[in-house]
């Protein structure tokens, strides 16, 4: 008996205890809840708008052309500055003509008695004839004197085409601009002893360029499979961006430049011609073309939003129970601000738009919309 009294007597200081211990575990539990993080939230972007695919580009002047020395000689003269704009026709260097002035001197007298000979041997050939027609001397006389004037006239064609050798290297001493355009640098000096091919400049025309670039067979075949594709006249308008980041204000239209693919990097050259009318482009300057491709809805996150460990790029995704849960994606190209999202995410997920440093995998947290601007089309 008296240990039954004893054991009701310890209940109401054990239910107590329960009590307070509930209670303290809920406040604990609120406590928590009443100190989450505050986050802003965003859902995925959804982006309808044209892309820009881009591609290392080599610039190239329409007409670039290497001017050489056809002959051997001294440079005699040079009647241009380097970087110079020149005309079709413009003479640029003079080689020292006195030796072809001298060949060509030869050649006309050499050509002068060749005439000379044959005229003789067409006199004595009409002279025979008037012999074979009185019976003087026999018909054998006769095809003798033809077969003679015969090898005169050749002699007097050989004559000719020597002359017209000579007068050819000669003109040659006089070396002009193939085209209109701008001399470049030159390598040699006046005075300086030329031999046959020998470099003197290049004369690039600059009023419109040539920009190639390369494509993979597999970007080729997605070109092909289009309806619009035609491979007789196919055109894409592209941009192109210079090497200091600034977009050239013209567009140009691209084309297929070769008809197979290169063996060594599988790639097939595309042509871009763009105009030049202030000529900003210069042959052989660097860039990057940027060919558009039409696309649907695009999924998108701000960069502020994306986070990176060990190459991957994460995202916080924020689940039903306000819980923040570190998620992997894709990403593909920029579009402004935003990263392009190839897999990983849906439409529908909500994401920490900001802050993502001072958070963890699991953490309780309180969203907030965030506030964040439209992404501008392209």
């Amino acid at each position: 008996m008296t240990m039954k009294v004893k054991y009701l007597a310890y209940f109401p200081i054990l239910a107590a205890v329960t009590i307070v211990g509930c209670t303290s575990s809920q406040s604990k539990e609120q406590n928590t809840t009443d100190q989450a993080k505050t986050v802003p939230i965003a859902t995925v972007s959804v982006l309808d708008t044209i892309i820009f695919k881009e591609y290392i580009a080599d610039i190239q002047a329409v007409k670039n052309v290497e001017v050489r020395s056809r002959l051997s000689g001294f440079l005699e003269k040079i009647y241009v500055e380097e970087g110079s704009a020149v005309k079709a026709g413009q003479i640029l260097f003079k080689i020292n003509d006195e030796e072809y002035k001298a060949d060509l001197s030869k050649a006309e007298a050499v050509l002068n008695n060749a005439i000379a000979d044959a005229k003789t041997v067409d006199l004595e050939q009409e002279r025979t004839k008037v012999l074979v027609q009185s019976n003087i001397v026999s018909k054998t006389e006769l095809d003798l004197g033809a077969a003679k004037l015969k090898a005169a006239e050749s002699r007097v064609a050989e004559a000719r085409s020597v002359l017209r050798y000579a007068k050819s290297r000669l003109s040659h001493t006089l070396i002009k601009s193939p085209f209109t355009g701008r001399i470049d640098r030159m390598p040699l000096k006046a005075g300086s002893l030329l031999e046959e091919g020998s470099l003197l400049t290049t004369v690039s025309d600059l009023s419109a360029v040539n920009v190639y670039f390369s494509i993979s067979e597999k970007e080729y075949l997605n070109i092909a499979s289009d309806t619009a594709y035609s491979k007789n006249n196919f055109k894409k308008r592209v941009k192109l961006t210079l090497a200091n980041g600034t977009v050239y204000p013209f567009e140009g239209t691209a084309r297929f430049a070769e008809s197979e693919f290169a063996s060594q990097t599988g790639s097939l050259s595309l042509k871009a011609n763009f105009p030049n009318a202030e000529g900003l482009l210069k042959h052989g300057a660097s860039g990057k073309i940027s060919v558009p491709v039409e696309t649907g809805e695009i999924l998108a996150v701000h960069q502020k939003s994306v986070f990176e460990i060990q190459d991957r790029t994460y995202v916080y995704v924020l689940n039903e129970n306000n819980t923040i849960k570190m998620t992997p994606f894709e990403a593909g190209q920029r579009i402004g601000h935003y990263y392009m999202v190839n897999s990983g995410l849906k439409k529908s997920d909500k994401i920490v738009f900001e802050g993502t440093q001072s958070l963890r995998d699991g953490l309780t947290v309180k969203p907030m919309e965030a506030k964040t601007n439209p992404i501008a089309k392209n």
